[in-house]
């Protein structure tokens, strides 16, 4: 079914205009819905809210609904380069995916998924690969690479929480207390996993503790600490080495661990890769193959389902969950003409 141009971008503008921060994705996902009821596609929303068009499983598209919190004025203005620029949060993360692949599963008649909670747990994803009858032949995944680039690959995440107490005492005691071994366990979980600098950052186990809390307990006779952490996990290890690796660096203490997303890293030379190339070529390209740091749904799909898997989407991730988050709109237009051209040669 053929949507024009302006279509594709009105979905956009419409959806980015509506906000959906993780766990307030509703709006957003009716309003998904509907552009996929005026295209007489069949669609619903899940148990979790996640937006299911089913149709051709030869390729699955699909991007997240949800954003991280941030009020920015949305707006076109033109840029220095004479471009069409839509200024939002989610304009790059992921709202300009999500509608090119809505777009794309139009033209092509392929399946669409529209997830819930990337940002926060990936219970969207998740609730899919628990959920779905059929596994795809193939998962096309929206995230932000630019027109011309695809992802391989992406690392892992390993999330927990230490815990730790003691007695209360004197400051001029010598003995830790529990906030000093909260401390010295982080210490060593750094010194387990320290690289060398000329080691790609894609390569390394990164350490990034995000949250603390410790003191005296309310009734005066402990002192408490917790402290919450984040590993990033490349593939050259699993969530599962690392969690034994750092619960071996504890000596007091226990870490309750409840985020854990193993590593994906695709081969360029699956039948999904080589059509995003060759599409990219055909949209006069010089396609590029990247592998990011963090971690997107395309871990969950490619772990779950073990099919052929890139990421996709217009925008320049630099601008994820920045202040000044914005998406031009001639790479928007070149994204969803990829997107087409590479779903129809894999159906």
């Amino acid at each position: 079914m053929s949507i024009q141009t302006s279509e594709a971008r009105e979905l956009l503008v419409k959806l980015v205009r509506i906000p959906s921060v993780s766990g307030s994705e509703e709006p957003c996902a009716r309003q998904l819905a509907s552009f996929f009821e005026r295209h007489d596609r069949e669609v619903f929303l899940d148990e979790v809210g996640n937006v299911r068009a089913p149709a051709d499983d030869g390729v699955l598209l699909t991007s997240h609904i949800d954003t991280v919190p941030g009020d920015i004025p949305v707006h076109v203005e033109t840029d220095d380069e004479g471009r069409d620029v839509l200024w939002g949060r989610g304009s790059v993360d992921a709202t300009g995916s999500l509608a090119a692949m809505a777009t794309a599963a139009v033209r092509t008649g392929a399946s669409f998924v529209g997830v819930v909670g990337e940002e926060v747990d990936s219970r969207g994803s998740r609730h899919v690969v628990d959920t779905r009858e059929q596994v795809p032949d193939a998962v096309l995944n929206g995230e932000p690479s630019g027109w011309d680039a695809l992802t391989l690959g992406y690392r892992g995440i390993l999330g927990g929480t230490y815990l730790g107490a003691s007695e209360s005492g004197h400051s001029s005691r010598p003995e830790n207390n529990a906030v000093q071994d909260a401390m010295d366990w982080w210490r060593r979980v750094e010194a387990r996993f320290e690289h060398d600098e000329y080691v790609p950052v894609f390569e390394r186990v990164t350490c990034k503790p995000v949250g603390f809390d410790g003191g005296l307990s309310g009734d005066g006779l402990t002192v408490e600490a917790t402290m919450e952490v984040k590993l990033r996990v490349p593939p050259s290890y699993t969530t599962d080495t690392v969690r034994e690796i750092a619960d071996g660096c504890l000596e007091r203490g226990t870490v309750n661990w409840h985020d854990m997303v193993d590593p994906v890293m695709e081969s360029p030379r699956t039948p999904v890769a080589r059509a995003f190339r060759a599409a990219i070529r055909a949209n006069n390209g010089d396609p590029r193959m990247l592998r990011k740091t963090g971690t997107s749904d395309m871990n969950v799909f490619a772990n779950a389902w073990g099919v052929p898997t890139v990421s996709y989407g217009p925008g320049d991730s630099n601008f994820d969950h920045a202040p000044d988050e914005r998406l031009p709109l001639p790479e928007y237009d070149k994204s969803v003409g990829v997107l087409v051209d590479a779903t129809e040669r894999l159906l």
